[in-house]
């Protein structure tokens, strides 16, 4: 099955570091081949030593991601998909780089269950050890932007001619409707891909990390952030409702749990 699709109806936004000018965050794209798997590389820096730690927030985005110290890349990690928003505090200089992968694809590269890592940010090493020694062996402080995407695009394209992509036709057919549908559905009547939904949570556990219910919240969440709502359209256009929420607290609630703040403060206008 292609699962292209995947990058076609979704973009996990990420929403950009705001009112820091010392700090950045930028995504790029890797070699054309690997798009249906890699949604991007990123990388967050400071463009100098802050006078206090940072406190980075990553929203819910359905995702797994790889991200290292491009000065300590010996300290590496994997972040499971979350069914809320983390928050890091990170040091007052820091460069890392990160690979995020769409849903589904980090356990196919690494044969990983999903669910294993889920909502937590471990070692690198105890879960995908064959990518924590290339990033510990091939980074460092002194390589620049062009030569991190190639070597990246190379370990990785390396990784794709050598897995066995399991591409379930039933999973993935009921990742399509709830993406096509926006994450608003009814799980139970609107999903029927020829097998018990039990047999279909325990494949959404392996190579998402979490069942369908909560799968389709985030993608929920996600098509609101890229609608790129402002508080004034919110009320005014009542997304909340079109988002499949009962009212305004229920879609605030759910909001913040997925964000970390209220809509109004994310937005700030």
């Amino acid at each position: 099955m292609d699962v292209s699709f995947i990058r076609d109806l979704y973009i996990p936004i990420q929403p950009s570091v705001k009112s820091y000018g010392t700090v950045s965050y930028q995504e790029f794209l890797p070699q054309q081949q690997l798009q249906p798997f890699i949604y991007c590389y990123w990388q967050l820096k400071t463009a100098k030593k802050l006078a206090e730690p940072f406190n980075y927030r990553v929203v819910a985005d359905g995702c797994i991601d790889i991200f290292f110290e491009l000065d300590k890349p010996s300290e590496n990690f994997v972040m499971g998909f979350c069914k809320k928003y983390t928050e890091f505090e990170l040091e007052a200089e820091f460069n890392y780089i990160g690979i995020r992968f769409l849903p589904t694809m980090f356990p196919q590269f690494f044969g990983i269950d999903a669910s294993s890592i889920s909502n937590k940010a471990l070692q690198l090493a105890d879960v995908a050890p064959q990518a924590s020694s290339f990033i510990q062996s091939n980074f460092g402080k002194d390589i620049d932007l062009k030569s991190i995407i190639n070597l990246l695009d190379t370990f990785l394209l390396a990784q794709l001619y050598n897995i066995h992509f399991k591409d379930d036709i039933r999973l993935y057919n009921a990742i399509a409707v709830i993406m096509k549908n926006y994450g608003v559905l009814d799980i139970e009547k609107e999903i029927d891909t020829g097998i018990g939904h039990r047999q279909l949570r325990r494949l959404f556990d392996f190579y998402i990390g979490d069942s369908m219910k909560t799968f389709s919240k985030v993608v929920r969440f996600q098509n609101i952030l890229r609608a790129k709502p402002s508080t004034q359209s919110l009320k005014k256009n009542k997304l909340f409702l079109n988002g499949g929420f009962f009212d305004q607290s229920h879609f605030i609630k759910d909001f913040k749990h997925f964000y970390g703040v209220t809509p109004s403060k994310a937005f700030g206008r």
